[in-house]
């Protein structure tokens, strides 16, 4: 992974992280304990990863380099070098009214205007450097900049980027979004954590050819050619009505193909029913959750293991219930009880029930807020990690294509780019139309 992908990957759980720490603040009517406890893990992660990490990383290569190279850069590296020497200060006057606050010495108004202050302030600053400072580099930096540059924010033993920072960067995050509230985490207790698999073999597993699917007269899907390999993560993103969930249902048998071939494991499956893919590893998580809302979320974990044995199935759930903390203390409940981040848990949780070969996510981060979007696709990535083959469905494309080995971009029922996740992240066309770039 190069320098800048990292870069604009941790703008975006800065951005995340203000955009809920707004919606907190401006749904504060009095401060709580367990919110105080959320703005402080947050303040934590900001000094940790922003003031100590992020910034000093940008000043001492990106930004050192960018000014031997160009004379334009200097104007507006000056005000970003400064808003990093600020940052410190400016999170200390957040923290010391935060106190106040809690002590009831501020109104808690008062503390959610310094709040949207500040995060205006870091998006402010993120914008500066995604527009201005991150093309400029592009076009101004040598290779040999390049090198030292990607040298220093990838090497695994350095104290800043390396691995320990990794591990303290999930333990913050899970940190907050189990202090966040309901409306913007996952509200669990615990975390957990599963062992990584050994890296999985690339044979195809998924193979589809020529594929067309119609409502009535219109054509939805015209002739599209995809393949995920086993181990594999892969992206299908668009815009709305791109056909990418029909794509999804198509696969998994529920909606009807009228040309074209689905390939999996090496078997035609085009004419097979919905439940016999199923039973032979094709799992859905469906767009929209779809979870069966009076029954208990145990029970809909059940309904999602109904074609395995039943000696495992105690086991699996449990294995659910370590990636997914929060199901577990409420396992009991009815489904229809839970938040909508709770309820794309339970959904994800209900399909990997029935042990996928390949697990098809339909829009998993729909409707939901910016800090348990991220939450999401920490789950994404754990599941890649362990070496599960993936197909993606997603309007997040920066998002879906940051995890993705590989990805197509779909319009209008026809596949009009593919290529590897960093690439299409990096082509200009698909920055303007997807990223808002």
């Amino acid at each position: 992974m190069d320098a800048l992908t990292i870069i604009s990957q941790e703008h975006s759980n800065m951005w995340r992280l203000a955009t809920t720490l707004d919606q907190v603040a401006s749904d504060l009517q009095a401060i709580s304990p367990s919110e105080t406890a959320f703005f402080e893990a947050a303040l934590d992660y900001i000094t940790q990863f922003v003031d100590r990490m992020h910034h000093p990383k940008e000043d001492d290569f990106l930004f050192r380099l960018l000014r031997l190279r160009s004379l334009e850069a200097a104007e507006v590296l000056d005000a970003l070098e400064a808003d990093h020497r600020q940052g410190p200060e400016n999170l200390a006057q957040l923290r010391a009214k935060l106190a106040a606050a809690a002590q009831g010495q501020l109104p808690v108004a008062a503390l959610a205007v310094a709040v949207k202050h500040y995060t205006d302030g870091l998006k402010g600053h993120i914008k500066t450097e995604e527009k201005h400072v991150l093309p400029l580099a592009r076009k101004a930096l040598l290779p040999q900049d390049w090198a030292e540059i990607n040298q220093a924010f990838r090497t695994h033993s350095d104290p800043v980027f390396g691995d320990q920072a990794k591990a303290e960067f999930r333990e913050l995050f899970h940190r907050i979004a189990s202090l966040a509230p309901d409306s913007v985490g996952l509200g669990a207790s615990s975390v957990g954590s599963l062992q990584t698999a050994a890296a999985p073999t690339q044979p195809v597993l998924l193979k589809v050819e020529g594929l067309e699917s119609c409502y009535g007269r219109i054509k939805a899907l015209k002739g599209i050619t995809l393949e995920v390999r086993k181990g594999e993560t892969v992206a299908l993103v668009g815009a709305n009505g791109a056909g990418k969930t029909t794509f999804l249902r198509a696969v998994s048998g529920v909606q009807s193909i009228s040309a074209g071939s689905i390939h999996f494991d090496g078997e035609d499956i085009s004419k097979l029913r919905s439940d016999k893919r199923m039973r032979r590893g094709i799992c859905q998580s469906p767009e929209g959750r779809q979870v069966f809302g009076p029954l208990s979320i145990e029970d809909n974990l059940r309904l999602g293991a109904y074609t395995q044995p039943k000696h495992q199935v105690a086991g699996d759930m449990e294995k659910i219930f370590t990636m997914f903390p929060i199901l577990k203390e409420k396992r009991a409940l009815p489904a229809g009880t839970l938040s909508g981040g709770q309820q794309q848990m339970l959904a994800i949780g209900r399909a990997l029930m029935g042990r996928p070969s390949l697990l098809l996510l339909d829009e998993p981060s729909m409707g939901l807020a910016p800090l348990l979007v991220e939450e999401v696709f920490n789950v994404i990535k754990t599941l890649k990690s362990q070496g599960m083959t993936i197909l993606l469905v997603e309007q997040n494309a920066f998002a879906a294509l940051a995890i993705a080995d590989r990805g197509y971009v779909l319009e209008t029922g026809t596949v009009t780019l593919t290529g590897t996740g960093e690439d299409l992240i990096h082509n200009e066309e698909v920055r303007a139309a997807y990223l808002g770039m």
